[in-house]
């Protein structure tokens, strides 16, 4: 089993001299570093290089778990990523090590409590939602163009017979928004 280190700092002023102390101690013999870089982003360069390292029986290992990512979901993918590839995960400082079954518990925990704020969330969102259209509020971006606007590009189109990607130049919309927006008109 080899034990894989990854570091990060979000600034650049930021050191990782404490982390990867932590992971040498703790006995990772490769560590890989992203400085600078934000734990919302998953693409980093040595998170790639450092989840490549990883073979079935290896663990990756972090001094903390939000210097793997920021969200608990991206957290959980990554996780469940690395338990389909047959490996394992370690935070140093949670002492969370997916190789034990109270640490998968744990890690479950985790997971089932994500899914739950997730559902709340949703729920919240709906509720809001619902209650902004029963006041009579607008749901979504503002329309392409007015009602005014939709009947004169109408009328231009269908009686004055003009291109429809001159019509849609003179009221910034594409052409094919234009034609979506006029096919909606005929068939209400």
């Amino acid at each position: 089993m080899k034990l894989v280190g990854y570091a990060r700092v979000s600034t650049i002023e930021q050191n990782l001299d404490l982390q990867v102390a932590a992971l040498k101690a703790a006995g990772c013999s490769e560590i890989f570093t992203d400085h600078g870089l934000s734990g919302v982003d998953f693409q980093r360069p040595g998170l790639r290089k450092a989840l490549r390292q990883l073979r079935a029986g290896d663990m990756l290992a972090v001094w903390r778990l939000d210097r793997l990512g920021r969200s608990l979901v991206d957290l959980i993918q990554t996780v469940n990523g690395l338990s389909k590839r047959g490996c394992d995960f370690r935070s140093l400082t949670e002492s969370i090590d997916t190789s034990s079954s109270g640490g998968r518990l744990v890690f479950h925990m985790m997971a089932a409590m994500a899914e739950f704020e997730r559902a709340i969330i949703s729920e919240r969102t709906k509720a809001g939602m619902e209650a902004a259209r029963s006041r009579g509020s607008r749901i979504g971006r503002r329309p392409s163009m007015t009602d005014a606007q939709t009947g004169d590009a109408r009328r231009a189109v269908e009686i004055d017979l003009e291109p429809i990607s001159e019509v849609a130049a003179r009221y910034k919309v594409h052409p094919k928004t234009l034609a979506r927006i006029l096919r909606e008109v005929r068939i209400e």
